[in-house]
């Protein structure tokens, strides 16, 4: 993720017309610098920008400074290294939004699929946070497959031959057990021909159900695959986002995480985690709900 902003993501941050970005560039209203012949706004004297000259009626008191949502392995590494300010409270996608909506946290992890659209994030967001200040923020593309128990790793190769397993569920309202049961219908399967244990409330929970021979398998990320030392058939490449309340995507907290975020420790930290793509980090997905 750039230093900078161009001239067509400045537009898009603040929803207006390129023209009205050239314009308060040559008046000098906003901070800018010119390099090869085009305008580059620094993304922490814009966000200073915006802090200074915010407007408008305030909302009902300041939001909790918490990360909600999914947990990620490296956003939560992230937080806890960058010391950004940020709490966490993670338990699901969906248990994200709902909270993220009733204004308990500034931002929320989600990795929802919408098998209508074929899409990650855009239609879930929209659904439980319509009429929301809030940006929609790529985080990272993650590898998400089955890992296997050693008992099941001659029997198991896809999805299909899941039939009669035990699998590591998770709770109805993670994404993992949505996108699980979509993977399920596409190969002609049902909840019912396979054996799902008791729903357990994270990732990492239910790679030690099959680490510890209590599950054949699970619908789980390959960097816990690598840490677990397990065997991971690759099947999804998922869309994590993250999506932050409008102004406090311009607060110390967030920002401090995302200038975090450009240091070279974090992309190591993702290759050593292992199933990460981080091209899209930063990107803004969706602007306004």
């Amino acid at each position: 993720m750039s230093d900078y902003l161009t001239t067509s993501e400045l537009a898009e941050l603040l929803r207006i017309k390129e023209r009205k970005v050239y314009d308060l560039a040559a008046s000098g209203t906003v901070p800018c610098t010119r390099a090869t012949g085009k305008l580059l706004f620094p993304r922490e004297a814009i966000s200073a920008w915006l802090a200074e000259h915010h407007s408008g009626p305030e909302t009902a008191g300041a939001l909790p400074t918490v990360m909600l949502g999914s947990h990620d392995p490296l956003l939560d590494w992230a937080i806890r290294e960058s010391r950004c300010g940020l709490a966490a409270l993670f338990d699901s996608s969906t248990d994200g939004l709902t909270r993220f909506a009733d204004r308990q946290g500034v931002a929320t992890g989600l990795h929802l699929l919408d098998a209508e659209s074929d899409s990650w994030n855009r239609v879930a967001a929209g659904a439980y946070c319509a009429g929301m200040q809030a940006v929609l923020i790529g985080w990272a593309s993650r590898q998400r497959g089955l890992i296997l128990s050693e008992s099941a790793v001659a029997r198991v190769t896809d999805i299909r031959s899941l039939a009669g397993r035990k699998i590591a569920a998770r709770q109805p309202e993670a994404g993992a057990q949505g996108l699980l049961l979509h993977l399920l219908k596409q190969a002609g399967l049902s909840a019912s021909d396979v054996e799902m244990s008791r729903p357990v409330r994270s990732e990492q929970d239910a790679v030690l159900m099959v680490r510890d021979s209590k599950a054949d398998a699970a619908l789980g990320l390959a960097s816990l695959a690598r840490q677990h030392r397990l065997t991971f058939i690759p099947l999804v490449e998922e869309r994590f986002d993250l999506l932050v309340d409008r102004r406090a995507w311009f607060d110390p907290p967030m920002q401090s995480l995302l200038a975090f975020c450009r240091q070279p420790d974090f992309a190591a930290q993702a290759r050593d985690l292992g199933g990460y793509d981080l091209a899209e980090l930063g990107v803004v997905r969706l602007n306004g709900l």
